[in-house]
C-alpha cells in the first residue's frame, strides 16, 4: 500500500496552558510594581518577562513549521485487531530542529496511542512503528492528525491539526469470536465426513494440523520426532468447499449480516490456511481458490460488501463440493438447488450486542 502525507501548513492554534496563566498573572504584578514604584529594576524585570512570553511563542511556532508526515499502513488490516504501522516524520527546516513534538490521531484515524518526538533534527526524518485499530470493517477515508508542542517554557500548547488524505481497506475481524471455533470444528468434522472416500495411496507423513481427525495420526512416527505425525493418502483432487453468503438481508437482519459477514472471512481464512479448495459465492461475486485468486481476493470483497434486500439466490451450479450457505431466508433456497451440508441462519449464528454495526466508511 502506497504512503499517505501530510503537510502541516494549516492554521496553528494556541492554549494557554496553567503554568502560561501564571506566568502572565506574574507579568501583572511585576507590571503594577513597576509603575506605582518607578523602579528601574521591575521595568527590568518586566522588559524579561515580557520577551521570555514572545520567544516562548515564536519558538513554538517555529519548531511546528516545516513538518511532514508520511504514514506507510500494513497491506492486510483486519478489523478489531491491532496491527503494526510505519510512521515517518520529517522536518524539512535544514538548520533547525523541531523540539517537544506530540502527534495524536482522532478517533477514525486508527491510532491507538499518542507518539511524542523529544527532538527532531533539521532535514532529518524520524521512523517510529505504530500500533492501528480499526472497529469496523469497509473503506475508512480520511483522519485527523494533531501535532502539539509546549516547547520551550510550556507557557502555552501550540497545536496544529492536519487532515490526511487516504483510503485504507479494512477486512472484516478474522479472530474467533464466540462460537466461531465450535462451528469451524463442527463443519471440519463434516468436510471430512463428506469426503470420507479418501484416496489408499500413501503420499507422505507430515506434521499434524489443527481440528483434523485424529484416526490418520501415525503413533510410531510421532514417538520417533516427539510431535503429532499424520499419514496422508494421495488423492486425484482435493475436496471443494462450497461458501455461499446470501445478500437478502433487510435492515432487521442488518447486526445478523455483520455476523454473517465476519463468519464468512472467518471460515474462509481458516479453510485457505488449511490448504482447502474453496469456491466463494454471493449473487454478485463468485471465485474459486486458488485457482481464480486468493483468499485476499474473498476479504477485499467482503470488506465492502452490503446486504441487498430481496435480492434473489443465485442457483447452486454443478460443483458438488460440501456446501456451507449463509442466509437470513433459507426457506427459499431448495429451489435454487441448494443443498447445504451445513446451513447457517440467524438462529445458528445469533447477532451479538453492539460489536456488530454495518460497514460504513469512518
Amino acid at each position: 500500500m502506497r504512503a499517505l502525507r501530510a503537510r502541516l501548513d494549516a492554521m496553528m492554534k494556541q492554549r494557554v496552558t496553567p503554568l502560561g496563566l501564571a506566568f502572565t498573572a506574574a507579568i501583572l504584578l511585576v507590571a503594577a510594581a513597576s509603575f506605582a514604584s518607578a523602579n528601574n529594576l521591575l521595568f527590568l524585570l518586566l522588559a524579561v518577562m515580557l520577551s521570555t512570553l514572545l520567544i516562548s511563542g515564536f519558538v513554538s511556532r517555529l519548531s511546528l513549521a516545516g513538518l511532514e508526515m508520511e504514514f506507510l499502513p500494513p497491506e492486510h488490516i483486519s478489523a478489531r485487531r491491532k496491527v503494526t504501522g510505519r510512521l515517518v516524520l520529517r522536518n524539512g527546516k535544514t538548520w533547525m530542529p523541531s523540539f517537544s513534538i506530540r502527534l495524536a490521531g482522532s478517533p477514525g484515524s486508527g491510532f491507538v496511542s499518542e507518539i511524542y518526538f523529544p527532538v527532531i533534527p533539521g532535514g532529518a526524518a524520524l521512523e517510529e512503528n505504530v500500533e492501528v485499530y480499526f472497529a469496523r470493517r469497509g473503506a475508512h477515508r480520511g483522519g485527523t492528525f494533531r501535532f502539539s508542542t509546549r516547547f520551550p517554557f510550556g507557557f502555552t500548547e501550540r497545536s496544529v491539526e492536519v487532515d490526511l488524505r487516504r483510503d485504507v481497506l479494512v477486512y472484516p475481524c478474522l479472530d474467533a469470536q464466540a462460537d466461531f471455533e465450535r462451528l469451524l470444528s463442527s463443519i471440519a468434522g463434516e468436510i471430512e465426513t463428506h469426503y470420507r472416500g479418501r484416496g489408499h495411496d500413501f503420499y507422505r507423513i507430515r506434521p499434524y494440523v489443527p481440528l483434523e481427525s485424529a484416526r490418520h495420526v501415525d503413533w510410531r512416527a510421532t514417538a520417533h520426532t516427539g510431535e503429532l505425525q499424520v499419514r496422508e493418502f494421495a488423492r486425484e483432487q482435493e475436496h471443494l468447499v462450497y461458501i455461499f453468503l446470501d445478500l437478502d438481508a433487510h435492515d432487521r437482519d442488518a447486526a445478523w449480516f455483520e455476523r454473517a459477514v465476519d463468519f464468512a472471512a472467518f471460515l474462509a481464512w481458516r479453510l485457505a490456511q488449511r490448504g482447502a479448495r474453496l469456491r466463494f459465492r454471493t449473487q454478485d461475486f463468485d471465485l474459486r481458490v486458488p485457482e481464480e485468486g486468493d483468499v485476499y481476493t474473498v476479504l477485499k470483497y467482503l470488506a465492502l460488501v452490503a446486504p441487498a434486500p430481496g435480492k434473489a439466490p443465485v442457483p447452486a451450479g454443478g460443483d458438488s463440493g460440501f456446501q456451507v450457505v449463509l442466509s437470513a431466508h433459507p426457506g427459499r433456497l431448495a429451489g435454487y438447488g441448494w443443498i447445504p451440508g451445513r446451513l447457517l441462519s440467524a438462529d445458528d449464528l445469533p447477532a451479538a450486542a453492539a460489536d456488530y454495526n454495518p460497514a460504513s466508511n469512518s
